[in-house]
């Protein structure tokens, strides 16, 4: 039963808003340590895991990037890009974008863009842009329009990966309730979903720009 006092950590912590990566760290040296682990097993465990995922810490290495590139007038240029081009609105914008995160996310690439490396230095300032262009002035709806493109992106487009770990999970559910399924199978239904969800986003961007034009006239 001790070795389940790391869960108590967990909860513990984040009841009391502690910094996540701390209480996790905490708690999983608290749980070596009910294990029986001497402390220094449990530090060879934390470097263990530490060298086998370092690509997880890439991220600390991607944000200083964008930020340096935003202070350096990133937002500011992709603005004047979208101004200079004619015809362009905020609809075929995010549609365009959103069919290129369906496409890279059904390749398994779902870590090329997100909110932090697209969406908010790039995507959004392009889709205010285009709709200040249009004769709008809520920036907040669409920026929120801009991020949810993004997430109805990558939720519905990772899926068709045929490796992603919502294909997994939902192969070792099925498979404990006696289903046996292959990973390529759910993969191949995950397309018609996919599609239908462009279609009814897009249909909703449409509906946006028709929107736009009527209130600019």
């Amino acid at each position: 039963m001790l070795v389940l006092s790391g869960v108590a950590v967990i909860a513990l912590g984040f009841l009391l808003r502690f910094n996540p990566l701390l209480v996790i760290v905490v708690a999983a040296a608290v749980t070596g340590l009910a294990a029986g682990l001497d402390p220094l097993a449990v530090l060879a465990r934390f470097g263990h895991a530490f060298n086998e995922t370092r690509y997880v810490t890439a991220i600390y290495m991607v944000l200083p990037v964008i930020g340096l590139l935003e202070r350096a007038g990133l937002q500011a240029r992709a603005r004047s890009l979208v101004l200079g081009l004619k015809g362009l609105t905020v609809g075929r914008l995010l549609a365009g974008y959103l069919l290129f995160r369906q496409l890279s996310a059904a390749l398994g690439l779902t870590a090329i863009a997100g909110h932090a490396q697209t969406v908010r230095p790039l995507v959004a300032p392009m889709a205010e842009a285009a709709a200040e262009g249009q004769g709008t002035a809520d920036p907040e709806h669409v920026r929120a329009l801009a991020a949810a493109t993004d997430n109805i992106g990558l939720f519905f487009g990772e899926d068709i990966f045929i490796a992603i770990g919502s294909i997994l999970l939902m192969k070792g559910v099925l498979e404990g309730y006696g289903i046996a399924i292959e990973p390529f199978h759910l993969s191949v239904w995950a397309i018609p979903t996919a599609i239908a969800a462009f279609l009814i986003h897009g249909l909703r961007l449409w509906l946006l720009d028709r929107r736009l034009a009527g209130a600019k006239r």
